[in-house]
């Protein structure tokens, strides 16, 4: 039984080796001939004869590859009479497939049959007992302190002296405790002197001498100073005489001693508020002539604001007294001016009265309106804005003073009466660091207050005051404008032109028709500042006082007034930092050296110069 399945595997064994054999055999014709297709005959095509097999596979691979293997017989383009036609194909058995593995892709890395297993450190895990807190809302941030520079910290104190021509001397002391947030307190003097060489004793000097002090609370806040004023000057302005005399001028000197203190509440930017603040001040005048004012001011008002709306009331009561050799009066008033305010975004509205009671050598109760409207045309550029207003103004001897030094004796006592003060106005940015201001405006005066001088029997003169009996209307244009390009550079200007209808004068003595004045200040470098400044004033008519106090209208007519002419005075100053303590300065006034008269036969002083150094601490 064994033997009969040994047999047949070998017979197995033997065809399937002759099988192969057979397989590389190829088989290849001798010749073949294709006839030409006759009408309607079918194309023949001779048989195949078997050839021998190449001496090698490799030869017979590449020259197969260059062949079709599949050939076939006849035309399909060709008729065939719907006969079929003769297919012959000839197929080329090369060998076996064998696939063969590039040498590129085959794997010359052994695994790495060593199993390691990773170190894992046992972890341990603490529950936090803290409350989750979700805030999203942006936090404010809190400001970076940085370091002071050496050069940059500032001094709380500045000494100053120069000396000029002219005999001009200068001081300046500024005392202040330091940086306090809650506290502030402190204390200066200045002194200035000048002696003109144009006429006899053309001299002035001024003294000022005070002390502040501020505390910042929770909150109020509570700040208060006393000051010390004087100055002295001689009444050198004569009319020219035929024949010359020997001058004796009179000497002047004004003397005021002052204080003020005020308790205000602190600001809080809140919808609901309710403010306050009480101010009290006061001063006691003197002058050469045994001239006496005494006046003590106070000023309170409460408010209350609701989110826009701002209702509230503010009154002065203003206790004066005046004395001089002619009369002792008391001139004393009080003002009460309920209000309403409306703000938005693009207006303000502010509606209320003034009420102004006078009480003393005279009395009289006055009702003025108190109006003010603004609109924002073109938001952040362009303010238009509106007003109404009158007031009672006190008729001051130290305010006289302070306006004309070359004021006489007994000056008459009047109050004058702003009726109605209207102005209309545009104010904004033209463009970046360029700002303005124009406005028109039309006050009715009633008993305006003028200056006119009084020559004395040697041709002294020593100005008095007069008033325009009636009412009086003044017009005009004001303008404003301020361009700082940076914190380097800063120019700015001021002009105003009026036009005056008088009741009782012929002109508003003393009064120019127009004013421009304008200045600059340039920080060349860190250690070098510059600044100028431009005065331009018109031309104003005088008349004495004895023939403008006795003189009807129409006599005045027939008369010729004193013409001042217009003037412009020209100065400019440097000042040069050596170091962060020491600096240095020089200023130059009337650089045109002109013959400049602002009163009439008082003439300024000519070109003068003066310099001197700083010294902080």
């Amino acid at each position: 039984m064994k033997s009969r399945y040994i047999f047949s595997l070998l017979v197995l064994g033997s065809v399937a080796c002759f099988s192969a054999a057979d397989a590389q055999t190829t088989q290849k014709p001798k010749a073949k001939t294709t006839t030409k297709p006759a009408a309607k005959k079918p194309v023949t095509t001779a048989k195949p004869k078997t050839t021998t097999a190449a001496k090698n596979l490799g030869d017979v691979a590449a020259k197969s590859a260059a062949k079709d293997t599949t050939k076939k017989a006849g035309n399909s383009n060709t008729p065939t009479d719907n006969k079929a036609t003769t297919l012959s194909e000839e197929i080329i058995i090369t060998t076996s497939y064998k696939p063969v593995l590039a040498d590129a892709v085959k794997i010359r890395r052994n695994p790495d049959l060593e199993e390691k297993i990773p170190f894992k450190a046992p972890l341990t895990y603490t529950s936090l007992d803290k409350r989750l807190e979700q805030n999203t809302a942006i936090k404010q941030l809190e400001a970076a302190k940085l370091a002071a520079e050496r050069d940059s910290v500032t001094n709380n104190s500045l000494v100053k002296v120069g000396v000029g021509n002219l005999k001009t001397t200068f001081a300046e002391a500024y005392l202040n405790n330091g940086k306090d947030e809650a506290l502030q307190f402190g204390a200066w003097a200045k002194h200035f002197a000048q002696s003109g060489s144009d006429v006899e004793k053309q001299n002035q000097s001024r003294e000022e001498v005070g002390v502040f002090g501020k505390s910042i609370g929770a909150d109020n806040t509570l700040s208060g100073r006393v000051t010390y004023n004087y100055g002295s000057n001689y009444f050198y302005g004569y009319a020219p005489q035929p024949t010359p005399i020997t001058a004796d001028p009179a000497h002047q000197h004004f003397s005021t001693i002052g204080a003020e203190g005020e308790l205000a509440k602190n600001y809080k930017d809140t919808d609901r508020v309710f403010d306050y603040a009480l101010k009290a001040k006061g001063y006691l005048f003197s002058n050469a002539f045994k001239a006496r004012e005494n006046n003590i001011v106070f000023t309170g008002f409460i408010n209350q604001t609701i989110k826009q709306f701002y209702a509230g009331v503010s009154g002065t009561l203003d206790l004066a007294s005046q004395k001089d050799n002619a009369y002792s009066i008391n001139n004393s008033m009080f003002r009460a001016n309920p209000y309403l305010k409306f703000q938005g975004d693009n207006y303000k509205i502010d509606a209320g009265i003034n009420i102004v009671t006078e009480f003393g050598f005279k009395s009289r109760v006055s009702i003025f309106p108190a109006a003010k409207a603004e609109l924002m045309v073109i938001p952040s550029y362009l303010r238009l804005y509106v007003e109404a207003k009158g007031d009672v103004n006190r008729t001051s001897l130290k305010t006289l003073s302070d306006q004309n030094p070359f004021i006489g004796q007994d000056i008459n006592i009047k109050n004058s009466v702003d009726q109605l003060d209207l102005t209309a106005g545009i104010k904004g940015t033209i463009a970046p660091g360029l700002g303005f201001k124009a406005e028109v405006f039309r006050y009715q005066v009633k008993d305006m207050a003028l200056f006119v001088s009084n020559l004395l029997p040697d041709g002294n003169n020593q100005f008095q005051i007069v008033y325009d009996n009636g009412k009086s209307k003044v017009s005009g244009f004001r303008g404003e404008l301020d361009y700082k390009a940076s914190d380097d550079f800063d120019l700015f200007g001021k002009g105003e032109f009026k036009d005056y209808k008088m009741n009782s004068q012929l002109e508003a003595w003393n009064m120019p028709k127009f004013n421009i004045t304008a200045g600059t200040v340039i920080h060349a470098t860190d250690k070098l500042d510059f600044n100028g400044a431009l005065v331009i004033r018109g031309e104003t008519k005088d008349l004495p006082y004895a023939q403008s106090n006795t003189l009807s209208l129409a006599d005045q007519e027939k008369t010729t007034p004193y013409t001042i002419k217009s003037f412009a005075d020209v100065s400019a100053g440097a000042s040069y930092k050596i170091n962060r303590k020491i600096s240095v300065f020089l200023q130059a006034n009337n650089l045109l050296n002109g013959n400049n008269k602002t009163w009439l036969f008082y003439r300024n002083y000519g070109f003068n110069i003066f310099g001197g150094v700083g010294f902080g601490f």
